[in-house]
């Protein structure tokens, strides 16, 4: 055909565009470009449509799509807003899995941990939200299972408790593959179920905390952060004089040595590391205000209960 000046070669076409002649050549075989017409030398020859159409598809190729949502889009078959809905859902996923495996290597490099324990963190971090929420519902089945007196308010909010988000941080990675392989150890179930049996005898039958109000029990908790803590601070030893006022000032209210053996009995079977540090856990997973550690305060009122009643 005679060569109409305003008609480009596949060459001026890539000049025009930025593109390789290879990849023009790909997009016009593919039917994205349409060819005009051949020079009398048989080359390609495109319209000015054709730059509109290239620098349209450059675009999409750089946001991600594939040959056929391209091809959808200029036929006008599906709209852009459609397409970028659709891969941004896709985006999400795929960010959501990049956090989620680099958080699993952030727990790796912290712990140091062999490939053996690499290949448990991971297996645990992807399980579906159903299988966390069995995992859950499984030890607070085997704890609770039973017993009737037990406060249904606390095994409510254990089995519903944990909720990794769908865009976790490495930090919450981190803290639910240690709260399932917490939930999972076997002495931390009997001791957290031996904990949840007495609770529920002292609730039927009475106990220290179940004889005082709750805002007895808040001031309660308030005197053991506020003295004991202290005192495990400053490292006042239980057994000194000054540990003994540190005690009067706590448990003044409770002088008889029975009413003291049997505080000591109850803050010795609930005071556990490991119980609370579910609970600074579920808050690290839930994004909730953090879980100070009030443990080695009890640990010092209850070496102070020892020595000094």
């Amino acid at each position: 055909m005679d060569e109409d000046p305003a008609l480009l070669t596949i060459g001026q076409l890539a000049r025009r565009t930025g593109m390789a002649v290879r990849t023009i050549r790909y997009w016009s075989d593919g039917g994205v470009v349409s060819v005009i017409g051949r020079t009398r030398g048989g080359y390609r020859l495109y319209d000015a449509e054709a730059v509109a159409r290239l620098e349209l598809v450059a675009t999409l190729r750089q946001l991600g799509l594939g040959l056929a949502e391209v091809r959808r889009v200029l036929e006008d078959s599906t709209t852009v807003a459609e397409v970028a809905a659709a891969h941004v859902e896709a985006l999400d996923a795929q960010i959501r899995a990049l956090r989620l495996r680099r958080g699993v290597l952030a727990t790796v490099a912290k712990r140091g941990s062999s490939t053996e324990e690499m290949a448990l963190m991971n297996r645990l971090a992807r399980l579906s939200a159903a299988e966390r929420k069995q995992l859950i519902d499984e030890f607070v089945d085997e704890v609770f299972s039973g017993l009737e007196a037990e406060s249904p308010g606390l095994e409510a909010g254990m089995r519903k408790a944990p909720d990794l988000p769908d865009d976790p941080t490495p930090e919450q990675v981190d803290a639910w593959v240690e709260l399932a392989e917490l939930v999972q150890d076997q002495d931390f179930r009997r001791r957290v179920r031996a904990m949840a049996e007495l609770g529920a005898r002292e609730r039927e039958h009475g106990g220290p905390a179940a004889e005082r109000t709750s805002q007895e029990n808040a001031d309660f908790l308030e005197r053991v952060a506020e003295h004991a803590g202290g005192a495990a601070e400053r490292g006042i030893a239980p057994e000194s004089p000054e540990g003994a006022a540190v005690l009067e000032r706590i448990v003044g209210d409770t002088p008889a040595i029975e009413a003291r053996q049997s505080l000591l009995d109850h803050l010795e079977a609930f005071t556990d590391v490991r119980a609370e540090r579910y609970w600074q856990l579920v808050a690290i997973i839930n994004g909730w205000t953090p879980v100070p550690a009030r443990v080695p305060a009890f640990e010092w009122l209850i070496a102070a209960l020892r020595v000094q009643s």
